[in-house]
């Protein structure tokens, strides 16, 4: 299996794709194979895919295969299909199910390293932060927050951050 460490070490197949509505880069199983093909030199690389069922529910279970000499080494990997997908049907679910099982399974065959792939991120939109209603020291607030200073109630630290005031702020 020489070629087939060659290859782990050598194998170069960069995230080229963006999901826009994710807003995050990928690879697919196409860009996989596209940069591995040149290395294979005498080596064979099959894919297959199979279905099953586990309770109830429909994975493909995709093996990628690697032949040198008379050696072979099977990796195989998994995706369940959705059971609806907006805008696709049936076949189509399917084989975009292959396509991720096929993936995963040529990423474990060459030691690809996805950590940062879109399944592993929070793609949720984040809620912007809302701001606190910023506390002004004026007026009533401003005599209250005197008075309890000087009876030592609170420290000048406290009231700095209760109101988000500067050192310039608290000098005035």
């Amino acid at each position: 299996m020489k070629n087939l460490k060659l290859i782990q070490q050598k194998l170069v197949a960069p995230k080229g794709q963006k999901n826009k509505f994710g807003n995050y880069m990928y690879r697919s199983a196409e860009d996989i194979l596209n940069a591995v093909k040149p290395l294979l030199g005498n080596s064979l690389l099959t894919l297959s895919d199979e279905i099953v069922e586990v309770g109830g529910r429909v994975y493909v279970k995709a093996t990628a295969s690697f032949i040198e000499d008379k050696e072979e080494i099977r990796i195989s990997a998994f995706a369940r299909e959705a059971e609806i997908k907006k805008g696709m049907d049936t076949s189509q679910i399917t084989g975009s199910t292959s396509s991720y099982a096929r993936k995963y399974a040529l990423n474990g065959l060459f030691l690809i390293d996805d950590t940062k792939d879109a399944d592993t991120m929070d793609n949720r939109k984040a809620e912007p932060k809302k701001a606190a209603p910023k506390l002004i020291l004026e007026g009533d607030a401003l005599e209250k927050a005197r008075v309890a200073y000087q009876k030592g109630e609170v420290t000048l630290d406290q009231i700095a951050k209760k109101y988000d005031l500067t050192n310039i702020d608290l000098s005035e």
